[in-house]
């Protein structure tokens, strides 16, 4: 046999002992990080469950749940080991503010892009964005508007059509 036959098999075994090596590291991980669980810190089961730990011993781990609520867990049921300002901020809604002397950014970017003066004048004159005829925007910049539109005639020509068709899907009402 020659060795252009033989590849794709050894490409597929390759593949399959690399998969098999990166599970075993992540497994691997999992086992260091669940070893290096301490009474006090707080874990995140594979449930959901956020506990503090109280104590460890071989295969299981006791999690205090709340005051007077003790839990006895299997130890590979621990999903993930939290940091103390990450389990704070989960559980009790406490953030730790890294940076206290920081400026304070504003919820709105309006005084991030605008300039003193130009507030000023934006302030002025609101924006209009409806749709406008023509005619009235010339007559609107002269000083006057019409009371009636210029395509008034095709409003009414619209109006008849409409009428046509509800007759039309009546089933024919007034040929009766």
């Amino acid at each position: 046999m020659s060795l252009l036959t033989l590849l794709p098999f050894i490409v597929l075994i390759g593949a399959m002992f690399l998969m098999t090596r990166s599970a075993k590291k992540k497994q691997q991980q999992a086992i260091d990080m669940r070893n290096q669980m301490q009474p006090g810190s707080g874990v995140r089961t594979i449930g959901g469950m956020y506990a503090t730990v109280k104590e460890v011993s071989d295969d299981t781990v006791l999690l205090d749940a709340g005051p007077g609520v003790e839990l006895l867990f299997a130890k590979n049921s621990i999903g993930a080991v939290l940091t103390d300002d990450e389990y704070n901020r989960i559980v009790h809604g406490i953030e730790h503010d890294l940076k206290s002397d920081a400026d304070v950014v504003p919820d709105d970017a309006s005084s991030l892009t605008e300039t003193d003066d130009s507030a000023a004048a934006s302030d002025d004159a609101p924006v209009d964005f409806g749709k406008k005829d023509t005619a009235e925007v010339a007559d609107a910049s002269a000083g006057t508007v019409d009371a009636e539109p210029a395509d008034a005639g095709t409003d009414a020509a619209d109006k008849a059509k409409t009428d046509e068709q509800a007759k039309k899907s009546d089933g024919g009402s007034e040929a009766k």
